[in-house]
Formats: C-alpha cells, structure tokens, sequence
C-alpha cells in the first residue's frame, strides 16, 4: 500500500515563496515517476510538475519558470514554489507512479491546502 504525505502548504501573500514536501511510504520497488497536481475550487485537476528517475521533468505552461520540482531518494519530492501568485490557490497533490511520466499518476496523497492573497 503506498502512501503519500504531503506538506508545507500555507497562506501566503503574492510574491511569496512556499517549499511542497512529499514523503512517500510503503512501495517497495521504485516510483518512476513522483509529481505535483493541483485543484482549484470548482476546477477539475490539474499536473503541476513532475520528475522521473532519469531525471527528467514536466511542467505546466501556468508555473514554468516559477515553481521548480526535484526528488530525494525513491519515494520523497519537493515543490519549491517561488512568486505565487493567486490564481496559485488551490490543494496540491503528491502524485506517484511506476510509469515514466503517465498521463494520469496511479497514487495520490490527501493534498495540502495552499492559499495566496492579493
């Protein structure tokens, strides 16, 4: 059973900068792919970022250039979110995969809620 924890969420003003962990547990082979999707209230959800083995990544057109996503070992991701802006608001996902980036992560963590004021 794996399990994905995230946290560092908060509120924040536009222009601040917040660091996302992700600690995951319980998978014994390796996550090939550990990631970031994110909701916003009444919106479906969306990736975020996400990082493979191999070192390579993806990013939204909406956070390229602002956010920036590295990994620790197997199972644990960061999120370094700098000049957050409001349309950032919203519960973000630690995501996990055996598959080199999927279209749709097979694990998910509870999400860690991030808000950013005007």
């Amino acid at each position: 059973q794996v399990r994905l924890v995230e946290s560092g969420g908060g509120l924040v003003q536009s222009g601040a900068s917040l660091r996302l962990s992700c600690q995951g547990s319980g998978y014994g082979r390796s996550l090939i792919t550990m990631g970031w999707y994110r909701q916003a209230r009444g919106n479906q959800r969306d990736m975020v970022a996400s990082v493979a083995t191999d070192g390579s990544t993806r990013y939204s057109d909406a956070v390229k250039g602002r956010f920036t996503i590295s990994r620790h070992a197997n199972l644990t991701v960061f999120l370094q979110m700098n000049s957050l802006k409001v349309e950032d608001t919203a519960t973000y996902y630690c995501t996990g995969d055996p598959k080199k980036h999927p279209s749709y992560p097979g694990f998910w963590g509870r999400g860690t809620q991030v808000t950013v004021s005007s």
